[in-house]
């Protein structure tokens, strides 16, 4: 992912904790700030969600897209657009849980493109507080389950 912006944030769990709450959209409402509603499409041969519908207010971005999921056992998961929004034409990212002691680090990575005309400053400002504000609420959603 080119031009994105990334962050990191050690959670208290091991990361099969980790990635349930990353799996369970439905609930992403409670927990991500942003995101207003969460719901599964469909499931892969896994059984974790494959496509996910989101309703998305976060500040200056507010829209409803659908990402498609590739899920890497409980080491990493990515996602990119597969319908686009009325502002967001592009959103890639992923999340990468690697074992720090009795912990895990989680590092958040995401990349959107606008249809909309935004400096890139005012774009990576808002994706940063997408980033920053999930990693939050992931720590204290899986730290007080």
């Amino acid at each position: 992912m080119a031009d994105r912006t990334s962050s990191s944030i050690t959670i208290d769990a091991a990361r099969p904790a980790v990635m349930a709450v990353i799996a369970d959209f439905p609930s992403y409402p409670r927990w991500a700030g942003q995101v207003k509603e969460a719901e599964v499409l469909s499931t892969g041969p896994d059984g974790r969600p494959a496509e996910v519908r989101f309703v998305l207010d976060a500040g200056v971005i507010n829209d409803e897209y659908t990402l498609a999921y590739t899920w890497n056992g409980e080491e990493s998961v990515g996602w990119r657009i597969a319908k686009e929004g009325r502002m967001i034409s592009g959103l890639t990212g992923r999340y990468v849980l690697a074992e720090r002691g009795s912990g895990t680090e989680v590092t958040y990575e995401l990349a959107a493109d606008l249809k909309v005309p935004m400096i890139g400053m005012i774009k990576r400002k808002a994706e940063k507080v997408i980033v920053d504000t999930a990693l939050k609420g992931l720590k204290k959603r899986v730290e007080a389950s």
